[in-house]
């Protein structure tokens, strides 16, 4: 049995970060694979960033014309110090479909929000990480109390058994079938319909990583009368960029980048609300 270190909290939401505008991909990135490296970013004068067309601040949010968030000021940022223009594809539904654009030669890099998993590693390279969260659970408190039947708390998610939501695509589908091998893992389209299933107890919990449970307990206090979190703080979520495999000097500038800009000591899922917290 795997030893679980939990905590069981609430804590507030983030606000993005300011603006910004990208140019959309153009048509023929979809026939025409991108090939070779630094080399051939700077030739054709753009850098393609794959981002997920949903939402999820504070890393990413906004409509194509007015992106929003950490990741968003990260594309321009690196699209800026290669001296081209930011091209964004947001025609994904899903993280593991952004990821798909640069396995496909779609795009050049991922930089919205993306988890470092071992499936994902054998396809794409990695950067270093930029952010480390811990896993996180949002549970129905009174499916949780029929589910424990008397048990202690923490003796019930160390050994849960019960219905887990968790995001179709994103990583916390792998993590639920990994972590929790008796789960029975369900899987939705968006975040919005995982957490109504929660609050209207068609599962048990939803499974995300810690700043985006924080989050929407701030944003929707009411859910606390139905809802309790978890956070798993043994396990966690290493946020970083997915570079295009077979691209060593792009991965090597990433890297450069993110030292250089003060991002290389990943930020914690409590700095990240202490510096993007709204404030009132």
């Amino acid at each position: 049995m795997i030893t679980r270190r939990i905590l069981f909290l609430a804590a507030p939401a983030l606000a993005v970060s300011p603006v910004v505008a990208a140019t959309q991909p153009d048509e023929s990135l979809a026939t025409t694979p991108l090939v070779g490296d630094v080399e051939e970013i700077l030739a054709r004068k753009s850098l393609v960033v794959a981002m997920p067309g949903f939402a999820s601040p504070p890393f990413f949010g906004g409509s194509s014309d007015t992106l929003q968030g950490i990741d968003a000021d990260t594309s321009q940022q690196l699209a800026d110090a290669l001296g081209v223009k930011l091209v964004l594809d947001r025609s994904s539904p899903t993280f593991d479909g952004a990821v798909a654009l640069i396995e496909q030669g779609r795009a050049d890099i991922v930089v919205a929000k993306l988890s470092r998993t071992l499936s994902r590693a054998r396809n794409i390279s990695y950067s270093r990480p930029y952010a480390q969260l811990s896993h996180a659970l949002i549970i129905n408190r009174v499916r949780f109390a029929i589910l424990a039947n008397g048990r202690q708390p923490e003796e019930v998610v160390r050994a849960f058994d019960g219905e887990l939501g968790v995001i179709a695509g994103s990583s916390f589908e792998y993590y639920a079938r990994n972590n929790f091998t008796k789960a029975k893992v369900r899987t939705f389209l968006t975040w919005q319909e995982l957490v109504a299933a929660v609050r209207d107890g068609h599962v048990d919990a939803a499974y995300r990583d810690d700043l985006e449970i924080k989050r929407l307990l701030h944003e929707d206090p009411s859910l606390t009368i139905v809802a309790r979190s978890v956070t798993l703080t043994d396990l966690t979520d290493t946020i970083a960029i997915g570079v295009r495999r077979g691209s060593p000097h792009l991965l090597e500038f990433v890297n450069l980048f993110l030292e250089l800009s003060g991002r290389d000591k990943p930020m914690t899922a409590d700095e990240l609300v202490n510096r993007y917290l709204r404030k009132a």
